[in-house]
């Protein structure tokens, strides 16, 4: 286990407050060395803010491209890894049209757009503006790289720690963990008798070592005055056998992830990660990106697994669909259509979720992907079962779903 990023959420201010982005790295690099000393690895620190079109405003939301290119140089000159200037709004529909340039314009600043929330409903048009912003990502680069920083959210809270969509809503700082623990799910399974015992493993090992993380990170919250938010131990893989859900679900019984027994297993990891007692932010569910787990990868190059699949364990589990490589040809329509059922299920079950796609420039259903990236592993383009939405669904509305009762 380690952690994926320590995230330090702020008000960057417009223009850029360079004062600001100084704090925030010195205070990431204690806070590294910190929790370093406390016997766990750190992949990154990140920096998130209040939503770019919030801080720029409508008459100055074309600048958002000049803001991501400061920005960036501004986090790397600091030492800081990674940046996210938040999601593009339905109040403010020009801003879902600056991503493109905007990631264009940066390599390590990420954005999401803002799909559907319990307050508003789901729009309509910002469906179809987040399928317009994957489509022009994916012609950034020859491999449609671009899109690993961009998500579409639904009824994401600001305050989560993952990237691509943490987010702020106040002037005042606070900080969170991301923790990288598919591992753990491997382990509590490989070599347990019953199903009882692997997860009371699980539960057992989230504990101790979120008690271990809150231990090393309490005192950051009073020395620099910045609120501590909590962890989000999520079970994200990295990509080896040993680090992959895939393995995980395979260790509970199910002969290959995506046929049936699948589901269950997803809900027993799931719950694990429910009665575990720490203090919570973000998503808390089972990240299950196709192209960084080592299992899923395979399995779905082996058409075992499938879109349709991911998104149903996300109505148990997960926290969408994540990292899906899918062909170059795709149209804004097709995924206009995909989006609209990752909306309507976070609002109805009460949970964020999130959609990272792909489109691969070139590529066709079964193509090998060629991404040559250390956190990737390469798999094959998946189908996209849909197409363009009609007669209602087609329209320009914004319309509610009530939550289960």
């Amino acid at each position: 286990m380690r952690i994926r990023s320590i995230t330090y959420f702020m008000n960057f201010g417009w223009p850029l407050k360079e004062d600001r982005i100084q704090e925030a790295g010195i205070f990431l690099s204690t806070a590294r060395a910190a929790l370093e000393n406390a016997g766990y690895e750190v992949q990154s620190t990140r920096v998130a803010g209040i939503p770019f079109a919030e801080l720029l405003g409508l008459d100055a939301v074309s600048l958002t491209p000049r803001l991501a290119q400061k920005l960036g140089h501004l986090i790397a000159a600091n030492g800081i890894d990674y940046a996210s200037l938040g999601p593009a709004l339905p109040d403010i529909p020009e801003s879902y049209e600056m991503i493109p340039d905007a990631i264009a314009a940066s390599k390590n600043v990420f954005f999401s757009g803002m799909l559907a929330s319990t307050a508003q409903g789901i729009s309509l048009p910002a469906l179809r503006a987040c399928a317009d912003v994957i489509v022009r990502n994916a012609n950034i680069s020859h491999d449609g790289f671009a899109n690993l920083r961009f998500a579409a959210l639904a009824n994401v809270l600001p305050g989560g720690p993952f990237f691509p969509a943490a987010y702020h809503d106040s002037d005042q700082p606070r900080f969170a963990l991301a923790i990288e623990a598919a591992d753990l799910a491997v382990e509590a399974f490989a070599n347990a008798k019953t199903i009882e015992e692997g997860r009371t493993h699980l539960i057992n090992e989230i504990e101790n070592h979120t008690r271990k993380l809150a231990y090393a990170a309490e005192p950051l919250k009073f020395r620099f005055n910045v609120r501590f938010g909590g962890i989000d131990f999520s079970m994200s893989p990295f990509p080896e056998e040993s680090r992959s859900l895939g393995a995980a679900f395979e260790n509970l019984g199910v002969p290959k992830v995506g046929l049936h027994g699948s589901l269950a297993a997803a809900s027993i990891l799931t719950d694990a990660m429910d009665q575990a007692d720490y203090l919570r932010t973000g998503f808390n569910g089972l990240m299950m990106p196709v192209l960084e787990d080592a299992v899923l990868a395979k399995r779905a190059g082996e058409s075992v697994l499938t879109v349709k699949d991911l998104l149903m364990y996300s109505a148990v589990c997960g926290s969408g669909l994540d990292t899906i490589p899918v062909p170059g040809d795709v149209t804004v329509e097709q995924i206009s259509a995909l989006l609209l059922d990752i909306a309507a299920l976070s609002l109805r079950l009460h949970k964020p979720l999130t959609a990272r796609i792909m489109p691969i420039p070139g590529k066709s259903v079964g193509d090998a992907t060629e991404f040559d990236f250390d956190y990737f592993l390469n798999s094959r383009v998946m189908s996209l079962e849909a197409a363009p939405l009609t007669r209602l669904f087609s329209g320009m509305e914004t319309f509610k779903i009530n939550g289960r009762k």
